[in-house]
């Protein structure tokens, strides 16, 4: 039976949708909730699997956040193990800084529905191939990162260059999150420190426009998560390829 270390970083971001498929492919998971517990130091020893889940705080508060910098190291050892790594949001930013590459501010901070784009490289990927060449996605983040050396780039947005991408054949970063459903979502829209964000971008979207929005696309974002995060959970079947990372 295969065993996924999960790192979660606050209460109200969770697997989600990914979590009942984790569990029908008959994964044992296991939680490290740095949210409530910063002090845990858990090593990928023994796991088959990461995951890296969304916070609201950045890569660079490491000094304020111990466990990022952690995080990175587990990162690292997993890849150099050849296990299948996912970063949604922070986790992906996490993965990014781990190879090297710059991860900071976006243009514009990126709250609810928003439409991403597949690269050519994106369309030919197996975890999203199924990816119609525009889809609208669910999304909460105000830093980005750059793409990573030696990583390929799968999506974009308008306001986003780099939503998505592939590092060797079995560690995927996702901007966008495919994992919420739409209570989920509701959460989201009265965490305090969410409220805050919303009335700094009030111009551009407000909870209601979001609340408005998600009947019509929840539908299609949980088809694109069972097909996605199935996809990802095939990864485990595979060889493991054993990776020589970038210096940072």
């Amino acid at each position: 039976m295969a065993k996924i270390l999960i790192c979660q970083h606050v209460g109200y971001e969770i697997l989600g949708t990914l979590n009942p498929l984790f569990k029908e492919a008959g994964f044992r998971l296991r939680y490290v909730n740095f949210g409530r517990f910063p002090d845990q130091r858990p090593e990928v020893d023994g796991y088959d699997g990461l995951v890296l889940l969304g916070g609201p705080m950045n890569v660079d508060q490491e000094e304020r956040f111990p466990h990022l910098s952690h995080e990175m190291r587990m990162i690292e050892a997993a890849m150099k193990r050849g296990l299948p790594v996912l970063g949604i949001c922070l986790g992906s930013q996490l993965i990014a800084r781990t190879l090297g590459a710059r991860v900071g501010r976006n243009g514009i901070r990126e709250i609810g529905w928003h439409p991403v784009t597949l690269t050519e490289a994106g369309r030919r990927d197996p975890v999203l191939a199924h990816f119609q060449e525009e889809e609208s996605l669910f999304h909460w983040h105000g830093d980005t990162f750059e793409l990573p050396k030696d990583a390929v780039h799968l999506a974009s947005s308008r306001d986003c260059r780099h939503q998505a991408f592939r590092y060797g054949e079995r560690v995927y970063g996702f901007q966008f999150h495919l994992e919420v459903d739409e209570p989920m979502i509701e959460r989201w829209l009265v965490v305090p420190q969410h409220r805050c964000e919303l009335e700094e971008i009030r111009n551009r979207t407000c909870p209601d426009r979001i609340r408005n929005e998600t009947p019509e696309r929840i539908a299609r974002l949980k088809e694109l998560s069972e097909k996605t995060f199935g996809e990802f959970i095939k990864l485990f079947g595979e060889r493991r390829k054993y990776l020589r990372l970038p210096s940072r």
